[in-house]
This record gives C-alpha cells, structure tokens and sequence, in this order.
C-alpha cells in the first residue's frame, strides 16, 4: 500500500476550511517564518530570536524558546527547512489520521518541547561553555516522534529514501537512529542528534503505551463539573468513570445520555482512536439500549 491509495484528495462538495488540516497549519507557520527570515535579513534575524538557546537555564522567562525554536529553521540551508517539511507532509498526514486533529497538535507540541529540553541538557553537560554559545532552530525532533509513531503502525509501509531506494519503513527508522546515535557520540557534530533521539523515544513510548494527551483536558473538565450528592455503592457496582450506572431509570438514563455527549465531544475534538476501551463500551451499551426501547 502507497501513500497514493490513502485517499488525501479533498471532496470538492466539501468547503475548504473543512479539509484543512493541522499538519498544514504547521507546514503554513514553519514556511512563514523562513521566508519571513529572509525578507527581513535583518540584524538579529527572526531565527535566533526564536531559537532555543543553550544558556536558557540562566534566563528562565524565555521559556517559549522551547516551543518557538521548532518553527524556525536555517536560513542560509533551505534543505533544513525542505527535509522537514518532506517528513511532516508524508508521515504527519497519516499520523493525524490515526491521532485526530487535536491529538496530533497536543503530540506534536510535546514532541517540540521533549527533544529541546533533551538537547538543552545535553549541551548543559556536554560543552564546556555549559551552552552559552549554542542554539538549536528546526522540527526535526518532531518529525522523528511522528515517524516513530508512523512506523509502529505501519511499519512495513514501503518508504523511498531520497526518493528513488525503496525500503521498508522500520529500516528507515533504525537507519536515521543508528546514524542519530553515531552523531550524538561525536561532539562536534552540528546537527542536534539528542533531539531526535528523544522526538524518536518520545514517538515509540506514545504508540507502544497508547497515550492519550487529550486526557489531561478531561481531567480538568471532571474536577470543575458540580459534584453530585453521595449515595451508598454496593461492592459489585462499576465504579468506572465513563460508564454510568446500568440499574435502569429516569436518572441512569440521564447520566448514560450524559456520558454519550462527552464521548462524542471527545471524538469530534481528539478522533475516534482517542477513546478508551471504558468509553468504547459506553457507546456500546448506549446503543442497546436504544435498540431495546425500538423494539
């Protein structure tokens, strides 16, 4: 299976807006950006404004640099830029599918931060200078997390390497890791190995684990709904939290309809592939009971 029998052509019924994508949204930031940095070619550029800086342990409000640096990249090599953009467009596609839209946003985001926090200690306790004068620009961590998860799916997925050797997917990946780590032995290196070793780490615990970032928003949204009255609870009770009582009646029914909306919001927001098996079987028992009272 190629990547042209996925099915990424649009419905031309559909409006626009209704196929855009976060992986584009991405892609439209990072391209910004870079033609914003060579238009401007002012002094500094945008690039090292918005770079992660080595010494950011000795100026903690510029935080956002963990964020931002992964949006700006070389603005005298445009194959920094090119390469990721490739690797986003091919792989984050598909992985969006799998995650859903919001998922993928809060994935990618914290594959940014992870493999710049990885590479800012690596510089901390591997130079000298403790990383005064290093600085880390581009989303190539990001890119290796979203491989990772791209490749634990499909990891016979037919991939070519500069467009012309064609190799399975999980050789892909262990080549760029092997290559990865031989670069993070050699100090001199330039390009920011740890960080694609930890997006790499970070993208494999994510998939083999079956995270769910979007679970952290529901925590929040738990804690802050009104807290019903206390009742006794016999010991064979479920006590699942996305599964509402099953006794029947006026009040079970309303908390089972209750339990369906926040299902089907979080689907709308996070993607079918977000649910757990508890809401899985929420939705199954809401739709039994539908059919029963269609009898």
């Amino acid at each position: 299976m190629g990547f042209s029998d996925r099915g990424y052509s649009s419905d031309q019924g559909r409006p626009f807006m209704a196929d855009w994508t976060a992986v584009m949204t991405i892609m439209v930031v990072n391209i910004a950006l870079w033609v914003a940095n060579l238009v401007a070619a002012g002094s500094p550029p945008i690039s090292d404004f918005l770079a992660l800086q080595g010494d950011l342990p000795r100026h903690p409000l510029k935080v956002w640099e963990l964020v931002t640096y992964g949006f700006v990249h070389s603005s005298v090599d445009p194959w920094h830029l090119i390469g990721n953009m490739l690797g986003l467009w091919f792989f984050g596609r598909v992985v969006e599918d799998i995650l859903g839209r919001g998922e993928f946003s809060r994935f990618y985001f914290t594959a940014i931060v992870l493999a710049g926090l990885a590479w800012l200690a690596s510089v901390q306790v591997g130079t000298r200078d403790g990383g005064i004068a290093a600085s880390l620009v581009g989303a190539s961590g990001a890119i290796m997390a979203i491989l990772a998860v791209f490749i634990w799916n499909y990891p016979r997925e037919t991939v070519y390497i500069w467009g012309v050797l064609p190799v399975p997917a999980w050789a892909l990946g262990l080549l760029l890791i092997v290559f990865d780590v031989q670069g993070a032995a050699d100090r001199g290196a330039h390009v920011a190995h740890v960080a694609h070793i930890a997006g790499a780490i970070f993208g494999l615990c994510y998939a083999w684990q079956g995270w769910n970032l979007s679970r952290i928003g529901d925590m929040r949204a738990w804690l802050s709904r009104p807290r019903s009255r206390m009742r006794v609870v016999r010991p064979d009770d479920d006590h699942d939290a996305a599964t509402p009582a099953r006794r029947g009646g006026l009040a079970d029914d309303e908390a089972l309809q209750e339990a369906v909306d926040r299902i089907l919001e979080k689907i709308s927001r996070s993607g079918e592939a977000s649910l757990t098996q508890a809401e899985r079987d929420t939705l199954t028992q809401a739709s039994r009971r539908l059919k029963e009272r269609m009898r």
